[in-house]
């Protein structure tokens, strides 16, 4: 495919002049007007060294309004990059609404490194290449949209440039060992950037292969397919917009029967319970054992991710305060979460939940999780129900990312009845000291009961995994509770670091 490209295509200066005037004021326009829509755009630039991708994209923002985009040079992984999930740093650098982040190489580089040296296997690469799919069609669907540009020059080109870049004193460090040794092994890269191109190329995140010998006629096509992408967008937004304030609005689908049998809620024996005298004898044996346990995590660099959720008053917090009771302060964090604010609805939804992911060896709790998008934000009509619905399969993901990686992941929903609920709810109110704890939206809560418990259903037989288990914690006794947490964090644990020895 890539060696039947004409890389002889060339454009006069003048002619790419003519063409700029027109092109540059075009893109300051529609990128203002992506801007105004809250458009979040990823811009990636992919292709063989020294064929001209920072002097391409210099050429693209030289019309943008500065404060509207941000540039990234993806090099090797930094110490804490490497400590989590491969694409995890770029989740961390998702643009918020309105906003464009182009990428100089990208989460593409590392597997098209890894293949044209032979270090990765077809199986691996195959499951690399998946990821990356599901990475991108997940963030489209939520209203990003990506752009894709492979540079390409050929051997005898790249070999041409690294001798002019090595001829002058102050651009002789930028040509290295490696980089002779590519342009040794260009056709090993070749086939490597062909089979990236094949394997990505998508509807959601089509690739435009750019002859990037002529630098005229390689800036001309850039700024002319980016000004195609991005009027394309918003005829199409425009056309959409139209078509939906002219269409009679549809009713809700009634169902017809329930998808799911009895609730799984249904079948907890919530009469579990524990004296004192054992509970402390339990407490102190258990939390000995996390203290121990805690340096051998992070001795062993294994990330652990604990979620909790659960009713209003389920012990979520007293559960929290005895499993870190004992653990190193300096080795894990408690993430509270709260309706997102502002910047944060600006992003995709999980990319909150991403940037709090703890490093190799550490510990992240959350007192609630991403879980809301398919429980509270469902049930008040904050996300769409397609968004909910497809979040199944989005959360799912992020957790085998995170498992895929080595990390423990365990949730916990925190359950006890409404008459138990009701109970904490009005000795909260008569204790000065609880009195905080409890809102008014916590009394309108339940009055959706029934709506969360049909939510909780569905999203424990949806989500609960083999490499991230849903574990229901009988609740109404709380000593109860707090052992049976830490019990199955223990054992969790327990078990990886067996596993590890065999």
């Amino acid at each position: 495919m890539l060696e039947k490209i004409d890389l002889s295509k060339k454009m006069s200066k003048n002619e790419c002049k003519d063409l700029m005037e027109r092109l540059t004021p075009q893109l300051s326009l529609l990128q203002r007007e992506m801007r105004k829509r809250g458009v979040p755009v990823m811009i990636v630039f992919e292709g063989f060294g020294s064929s001209g991708k920072g002097t391409m994209i210099n050429e693209l923002i030289q019309p943008m309004d500065p404060r509207g985009f941000k540039v990234f040079t993806i090099q090797r992984p930094t110490r804490e990059e490497a400590m989590h999930p491969y694409l995890w740093r770029f989740w961390t650098k998702l643009p918020e609404n309105g906003r464009i982040h182009i990428f100089d190489r990208s989460w593409y580089t590392k597997i098209v490194e890894d293949r044209a040296e032979g270090r990765r296997n077809r199986e691996k690469t195959e499951n690399c290449y998946n990821n990356i799919l599901d990475f991108e069609k997940e963030l489209t669907q939520s209203g990003m949209l990506i752009i894709k540009f492979f540079l390409h020059i050929s051997r005898k080109e790249q070999k041409k440039r690294f001798k002019v870049l090595e001829s002058a004193e102050e651009t002789r460090w930028r040509v290295t060992e490696d980089d002779w040794k590519h342009n040794r092994d260009y056709d090993e890269w070749l086939k490597a950037f062909e089979e990236m191109i094949q394997k990505t190329d998508t509807d959601f995140g089509s690739w435009t292969i750019i002859e990037a010998t002529d630098r005229e006629y390689a800036k001309a096509k850039i700024l002319s397919k980016v000004v195609e992408i991005f009027g394309a967008w918003l005829s199409e937004a425009e056309r959409k917009a139209k078509a939906e304030a002219l269409s009679e609005e549809i009713p809700p689908e009634e169902e017809t029967q329930k998808i799911f049998g009895a609730s799984v809620l249904d079948a907890v024996d919530l009469s579990r319970s524990l004296s004192k005298t054992v509970y402390k004898k339990k407490l102190k044996e258990l939390q000995g054992r996390m203290e121990l346990l805690h340096s051998e995590i992070y001795r062993q660099r294994i990330p652990v991710v604990i979620g909790f959720e659960g009713w209003d008053a389920g012990g979520k917090g007293g559960a929290i305060r005895r499993l870190t009771q004992t653990m190193d302060p300096r080795g894990y964090e408690v993430v509270p979460t709260a309706a997102p604010n502002d910047f944060e609805k600006a992003h995709h939804y999980l990319w909150r939940f991403w940037n709090r992911m703890p490093a190799a060896g550490h510990v992240a709790i959350f007192d609630r999780t991403w879980y809301g998008r398919v429980l509270v934000e469902r049930i008040e009509g904050f996300c769409t129900k397609n968004e909910w619905q497809r979040a199944y399969s989005e959360i799912n993901r992020m957790e085998a990312d995170l498992s895929d990686a080595g990390a423990i992941v365990l949730k916990f929903w925190m359950h006890i009845d409404k008459e138990e609920q009701e109970r904490r709810f009005n000795e909260r109110m008569e204790d000065p000291n609880k009195r905080w704890k409890i809102t008014d939206e916590d009394w309108r809560n339940r009055e959706k009961w029934n709506d969360y418990v049909k939510a909780v259903d569905e999203m424990i037989l949806r989500t609960s995994t083999t490499y991230a288990p849903w574990v229901i914690v009988e609740g109404n006794d709380k000593y109860y509770a707090r052992i049976r947490v830490l019990e199955t964090v223990v054992e969790a644990i327990e078990n990886r670091l067996a596993a590890k020895d065999v």
